[in-house]
């Protein structure tokens, strides 16, 4: 059967691929010390995973739920977004919880977007913006964030890039893949351009509360206008990636357009895992000290494996990734990376796959153990100098 034209404009998910490659080198007996993925290897709270154990034991909880999501949940991610943001959403008509937040990429795009309406993406930037906006045969145009930008966008550019099928401009801070934190200036500084410009700004917001001691949301400016959209998880910040929960949160109308393509693509989330959700949201403030404290050791040994492939790098950045600038004897980051996995069994995800303004820079994932990573850096030591005289 011939596919649809819009397959032709996508290709299987990078890190797809890679992970086929990384489990037949592991069938050969090779071992593979995977530091790409950002993919939480620690647990759940207990509470969490109690919850979800006790609430699948009832009967009733089986059945189809509410398209916008159980109550107690709406209301948990109101809690948390008050106590964490000191922002004040309407948990009946201002969140609206997803299966993980990536699936609102899609629906957003759906929800706002015409076949040929422009949308700014940035470059480097989180590879599903673009595959969406394919498939749904937009008008894409990258902005540039670089090093010598501080990687954040340029407003000069981003003007020039706009026109009157302009519809949504892409943000994620703190960003992904760079680890940059954006001020609550630039935020606010981007809320007024987009409602200059009458377009929908989106915030993909994931990381805050990763090796960040500021979390912002781009919400807390949603009285000043109302065209903004943002996307979190609990994936990253409660180590609940596989339990798919996330949330939308804009003005009542967005979400209204949003629900309308939400609805015809799944029945509603399982109750349980909403509960346990919502068990999550309600942690103490030490669950998320604890968590930082694991990621800030493993943090410094990433530093140091850095260090040992005279990669540069930032002691700045927040988030479960370091980006790193490679050697100027590796063409880009596709070869340096091939070429640690090939020689060191080590897996390090090149920059390339965000962008070209990241085929100089890889990035390192804190989602493996002390230990892991500790193995890694003794077999870097091992070969420098053959990684670098190669």
């Amino acid at each position: 059967m011939k596919p649809a034209n819009r397959i032709n404009q996508v290709q299987e998910y990078y890190f797809s691929k890679k992970l086929k490659e990384i489990n037949d080198l592991q069938n050969q007996g090779i071992n593979i010390i995977n530091l790409g993925i950002g993919s939480p290897d620690l647990p759940p709270h207990q509470d969490v995973i109690n919850e979800l154990c006790k609430s699948s034991q009832e009967p009733d909880n089986n059945m189809y739920q509410s398209y916008r999501g159980i109550a107690k949940l709406r209301n948990a991610f109101s809690n948390w977004y008050k106590e964490i943001y000191d922002v004040s959403l309407n948990p009946e008509t201002e969140i609206l919880p997803l299966m993980g937040s990536k699936e609102g990429i899609m629906h957003i795009s759906m929800a706002f977007c015409n076949p040929g309406d422009r949308v700014l993406i940035p470059n480097p930037g989180y590879p599903a913006y673009t595959s969406v906006s394919k498939l749904l045969n937009l008008d894409i145009q990258y902005y540039n964030l670089t090093e010598n930008n501080n990687w954040l966008p340029d407003f000069e550019e981003l003007e020039s890039l706009c026109n009157d099928k302009c519809k949504i401009l892409w943000i994620n801070y703190p960003n992904m893949p760079t680890g940059k934190v954006a001020e609550a200036e630039t935020l606010k500084k981007l809320v007024h351009w987009a409602k200059y410009r009458d377009i929908l700004l989106v915030n993909d917001n994931p990381y805050s509360l990763i090796l960040n001691n500021s979390p912002l949301s781009i919400l807390a400016y949603l009285n000043e206008y109302e065209n903004i959209i943002e996307l979190n998880s609990l994936s990253k910040s409660h180590n609940m990636a596989g339990w798919r929960v996330g949330m939308l949160g804009s003005a009542a109308e967005n979400i209204n357009h949003v629900l309308k393509v939400k609805s015809n693509f799944d029945s509603g989330m399982y109750k349980p895992i909403q509960l346990a959700a919502a068990k999550a949201l309600e942690l103490e403030n030490s669950w998320y000290i604890k968590l930082n404290q694991e990621y800030a050791k493993r943090r410094e040994i990433v530093w140091q494996i850095l260090d040992q492939l005279e990669c540069n790098y930032s002691k700045e950045s927040s988030g479960l990734f370091v980006w790193a600038k490679i050697p100027d004897s590796f063409i880009n980051s596709y070869e340096f990376s091939d070429y640690l996995l090939q020689s060191l069994g080590i897996f390090i995800t090149p920059g390339n796959i965000f962008g070209s303004n990241g085929h100089k820079y890889i990035r390192t994932s804190l989602c493996a153990s002390q230990q892991t990573l500790n193995h890694a850096l003794n077999n870097i030591k091992s070969f420098k100098h053959e990684i670098l005289c190669r």
